[in-house]
């Protein structure tokens, strides 16, 4: 069985043994309705890409809104070279999504509306203790009308006016107008954070701790089976990220996997 615990007041902790226990808890309530987020260790906070390298390379505080805008300005002035439709100069969210698309450090952290996707990427790459959190975006305070509407960094000037200073500490979670095509094949969405020193799991609001997100530790034990599963959902590095480094990416685990004998063991897999 899983085994549970409150790991400080804004979260609990699920740890899971097997493929059978994910499976039991995310098709249950309440995760019926929750986003997602797959990572490799357990062990990691909930940051953003543009978080850890602004603290892993000591970039001063007092300077992370004027370097993170100055990156965005950078890549809207050179980005049109490679791009048929750039985006609106002023729609910032939707530039956002297209750095993060190809990896440029920015504050989107992805979740997915798919548990099994997160799985995927909890899984694929880990050698220790994988992790999928879930969080319940009618219970984040900025998913709550008016001030879902009034923070929307969709809204022109507000990702400016909300994100950019890094004083308040809140939520937003939704996905730009226009989709990519690796967010329509991951069920993309994104949760974006008001501030930028402070993990996920800290900014969410304490008040129903067991109703704003979770914590879905997955022992490398589950790993075998698990990527197995999925590989046989036709969920790999090739369909979630269908372009050709997608598919370059998908062989690693096809050195693993054999129709016909298990690659670890040489054995016939038991019928």
């Amino acid at each position: 069985m899983p085994a549970r615990k409150r790991s400080g007041r804004t979260y609990c902790t699920v740890r899971l043994e097997s493929w059978d226990d994910f499976l039991k808890i995310i098709t249950s309530a309440p995760y019926s309705n929750w986003a997602f987020r797959g990572e490799r260790d357990e062990r990691w906070p909930l940051y953003s890409s543009l978080s850890r390298y602004l603290q892993n390379f000591a970039v001063a505080r007092q300077a992370w809104p004027d370097q993170e805008n100055r990156i965005l300005r950078i890549f809207k002035r050179k980005a049109h070279q490679f791009l048929d439709k750039p985006p609106e100069p002023d729609d910032d969210f939707q530039w956002l999504a297209l750095m993060q698309h190809h990896g440029a450090p920015t504050r989107l952290i992805d979740f997915t509306w798919s548990p099994y996707v997160a799985a995927f990427f909890a899984l694929e790459r880990t050698v220790a203790d994988g992790v999928v959190w879930a969080m319940n975006p009618a219970r984040i305070d900025s998913s709550r009308a008016p001030q879902r509407v009034r923070m929307d960094p969709r809204v022109d000037g507000n990702f400016r006016r909300y994100f950019l200073k890094g004083n308040r500490r809140f939520i937003w979670m939704g996905e730009p107008h226009t989709m990519n095509s690796r967010l329509i094949a991951q069920s993309g969405t994104f949760a974006v954070p008001g501030v930028l020193d402070v993990p996920v799991e800290e900014i969410v609001s304490p008040e129903d701790p067991n109703n704003v997100l979770a914590k879905l530790v997955l022992a490398n034990s589950v790993r075998d089976v698990g990527m197995r599963e999925l590989y046989r959902m036709n969920i790999t590095h090739a369909t979630l990220f269908p372009d050709l480094d997608g598919l370059a990416k998908s062989l690693a685990y096809e050195l693993e996997f054999h129709w016909a004998f298990d690659p670890h063991t040489m054995r016939p897999y038991q019928t």
